[in-house]
C-alpha cells in the first residue's frame, strides 16, 4: 500500500502552504491569520464543517465519507503555533517575522493534514466523519486543552485520537510509535530563597542566599539518582537564576526557575515531593528560608495499546515493517496532546524528518519530502478506521507471518 497517487499529486501544493506558513509564524493562541489560511483551504476542499474558534483560535474541518450508513468519527490533530525565537537560514520563505520561526515543524504538521483534508475530501471512500482538528498553542498554552474543555470531542462526536510529530535524524518514510507513555509530563517550579543581605566584605553579618541556593540547585540533582528507582524516568533542571545587581552587595533573595518532567503520576508526585523538601530543609540548615511554587503544564502523553497497535498496522501497510518501530523509547519532552488522550482513545506517532537541525534550533526546516507520508498516514487512518461496508478496523499488514 504505497503512498496513494492522488497525494503524491499534492507534494507541490503541501509545499507551498507549509512554506507560506512558514514565513508568516504566530505564536500560541495569537494565530488569526494562520486559522484564516487553514479555514480557507478547507473551505476550497469542500469539507462538509469548517468551524473556528474552537479553544479560542482553534479550526476544525470535518469531511464526511459516502458510505452513509456510520455515524463514527476519528479525529486527527496537528498543531499551529510557532516558537519566539530567531531563524537564520537565509530560506526563500523564510520568515517574515522578527524573533518568530516554525522551529518545531508546525507548518509541516498543518500541511500534511491539508493534504489528507483535499484527498479525503475528494474521495470520501470511507464510512463516517474525519474530524481534522488544527490546534493553537500547543508550546506552552495548553490548547490543547483548551479545545477539550470547549467541547471538541462531544460536538464532533469524536470516538478515538490521533497525533504525530516530525523528529530530525528518523529517515524520511519511517515511523516510531509506542503503547503507553511516549512523552513526559512537565511541571515548572519557581524556588525563591531569602537570606539576609549584607556587605560582600562582612559575611559574618548575612546569610548568603546565593550560596544558599548554589546548594539547593546541587541537592536538586540528588533525586533523579538518589531518591527514585533506576528504571524510573525524571529530568529537574534549574534553567534559571536572579540574584543580586552589584559586586559587592550580598542579595536578600534569589529566585531560580526549572522545570521537572517525568513519565508516570507516581514518579511526577514524588519528585514534588522532593523538590519542596530540600529547598525548604536545605534553606533551613543555612538559616535562610525556601520555597517552591509549582506551575503545572502539561500531562504524561499516554498512548492506548489498541490504536496504537492500529495506527502501527497502518502505517506498516504504508511503509513495510522495517520503517515502523513499534518500541520507541519515550522522549522527555511533553505535548499537550495528552489532554486529547485523557479524553479518548488514540495514539501519537514519529515521523521522520530526515537529516535536519533539532527541533527548536534556529536551523531548524521541516523536510518537505516527508509531507506525503504523513498525509497518506491521516487517510488511510480514516479509510481502514472507517471502512466502507463491513470490513471493521482491520488492516493488511506487510508484517511477515510468524
Amino acid at each position: 500500500m504505497p503512498v496513494p497517487e492522488p497525494i503524491k499529486a499534492l507534494v507541490g501544493a503541501m509545499a507551498t502552504w507549509r512554506q507560506t506558513l512558514h514565513a508568516q509564524p504566530e505564536l500560541l493562541y495569537d494565530v488569526e491569520r494562520t486559522a484564516a489560511f487553514v479555514a480557507e483551504r478547507l473551505r476550497e476542499f469542500g469539507c462538509d464543517e469548517v468551524v473556528t474558534g474552537i479553544g479560542r483560535t482553534g479550526v476544525v474541518g470535518v469531511v464526511r465519507g459516502r458510505g452513509g450508513r456510520s455515524n463514527r468519527a476519528i479525529g486527527l490533530r496537528a498543531d499551529m503555533d510557532a516558537l519566539p525565537i530567531q531563524e537564520v537560514r537565509d530560506l526563500p520563505y523564510r520568515s517574515t517575522v522578527l524573533g518568530k520561526m516554525h522551529a518545531c515543524g508546525h507548518d509541516g504538521h498543518m500541511a500534511m493534514l491539508l493534504g489528507a483534508a483535499q484527498y479525503l475530501a475528494k474521495s470520501r471512500d470511507f464510512d463516517g466523519s474525519a474530524v481534522l482538528i488544527f490546534q493553537p498553542a500547543e508550546e506552552g498554552g495548553g490548547g490543547g486543552e483548551a479545545m477539550v474543555e470547549d467541547g471538541l470531542m462531544e460536538r464532533f462526536g469524536i470516538e478515538a485520537v490521533y497525533g504525530m510529530h516530525n523528529i530530525p535524524g528518523m529517515p524520511v518514510g519511517t515511523f516510531a510509535v509506542r503503547p503507553g507513555p511516549i512523552m513526559a509530563s512537565t511541571d515548572r517550579f519557581t524556588i525563591t530563597i531569602e537570606g539576609r543581605g549584607g556587605h560582600a566584605a562582612l559575611p559574618q553579618n548575612a546569610v548568603d542566599s546565593v550560596l544558599v541556593a548554589s546548594h539547593v540547585i546541587i541537592a536538586l540533582q540528588s533525586i533523579v539518582s538518589r531518591n527514585l528507582d533506576p528504571l524510573q524516568s525524571a529530568v529537574v533542571s534549574v534553567c534559571a537564576l536572579d540574584a543580586g545587581e552589584a559586586f559587592n552587595v550580598l542579595p536578600q533573595c534569589v529566585t531560580m526557575r526549572g522545570t521537572m518532567r517525568t513519565l508516570s503520576q507516581d514518579v511526577r508526585s514524588a519528585v514534588k515531593e522532593r523538590i519542596d523538601a530540600l529547598v525548604r530543609d536545605v534553606a533551613a540548615a543555612f538559616g535562610a528560608t525556601g520555597t517552591v511554587d509549582f506551575g503545572s503544564s502539561y500531562p504524561v502523553t499516554e498512548n492506548h495499546p489498541a490504536e496504537t497497535e492500529f495506527m502501527a498496522d497502518v502505517a506498516e501497510a504504508l511503509v513495510g515493517p522495517e520503517r515502523v518501530d513499534r518500541a520507541v523509547a519515550p522522549m522527555m519532552t511533553a505535548e499537550d496532546f495528552s489532554y486529547m488522550l485523557g479524553r479518548r482513545p488514540g495514539a501519537y506517532m514519529f515521523i521522520g524528518n530526515g537529516d535536519s537541525a533539532s527541533l527548536h534550533h534556529p536551523l531548524y526546516d521541516f523536510n518537505d519530502e516527508a509531507a506525503p507520508y504523513g498525509a497518506a498516514l491521516w487517510a488511510q487512518l480514516i479509510e481502514t478506521g472507517l471502512p466502507m461496508g463491513d470490513e471493521g478496523r482491520a488492516v493488511v499488514s506487510n508484517r511477515p507471518a510468524p
